[in-house]
């Protein structure tokens, strides 16, 4: 019998779920033993990645344009970038990050792995196993935005506006949940989705995104 979306996704989501104490940032920062300097960075870092990969969404997007499943999902993303980049700023304001320090930023490699390897997915990977990757990786990403939301209102004064940018990842629109899945059930009824990849993808994501924060666990 032919698997399901929902089965495919549950399976990779509970397979490739990050170890508990892999991330070494969060936990400072819900100690509040963080210093500032390294979340002004997570903001800095962030505005770097989310160009990219909306950037790299568009460009999934463009490939799935004829596929009415998938191809909004991949805009939906693209557009979901561009609403967080507009809430990151009270962010950076909020920890002494203003345009000048920005345009001063130099990237770190390790906060940088993630969004690069996303744009070669854009560009090689099969889409409908990009979905599954990416949905394997938001579950993790979202988790972490909420503890790390938490953790800045009660150890750091982090204001309701500023905290907009983490609201919009730890409380997603159950909606694009749906979408992702029927993209991924249009995968699997084309026979396009190659699970032993997608695995590797979503694998390969959920490392890059550890070396992310813990290499902001480093500053």
């Amino acid at each position: 019998m032919a698997r399901t979306a929902e089965e495919v996704v549950a399976e990779a989501v509970r397979e490739l779920a990050p170890a508990a104490g892999a991330n070494g940032f969060v936990p400072l920062v819900a100690e509040g033993k963080a210093p500032r300097e390294a979340i002004a960075g997570f903001a800095l870092e962030q505005h770097h990645i989310i160009t990219s990969d909306r950037r790299s969404f568009h460009q999934l997007a463009l490939r799935t344009a004829e596929e009415p499943k998938t191809g909004p999902f991949f805009a939906a993303l693209a557009q979901g970038e561009s609403v967080a980049l507009e809430r990151l700023g009270a962010l950076a304001e909020a920890f002494g990050v203003d345009d000048a320090a920005l345009r001063a930023y130099e990237p770190r490699a390790g906060c940088q792995a993630y969004p690069a390897y996303a744009a070669w997915l854009a560009l090689h990977a099969e889409p409908a196993d990009v979905v599954i990757a990416l949905t394997v990786n938001f579950a993790a990403w979202g988790g972490y935005c909420a503890d790390l939301r938490t953790a800045l209102r009660e150890h750091y004064g982090c204001p309701a506006e500023a905290c907009r940018f983490l609201d919009f990842f730890a409380e997603p629109d159950p909606s694009a949940a749906e979408q992702g899945l029927s993209a991924v059930q249009a995968g699997l009824d084309a026979g396009r989705v190659t699970e032993r990849l997608a695995h590797r993808y979503g694998r390969l994501l959920q490392a890059y995104e550890l070396m992310f924060w813990n290499t902001l666990a480093q500053v």
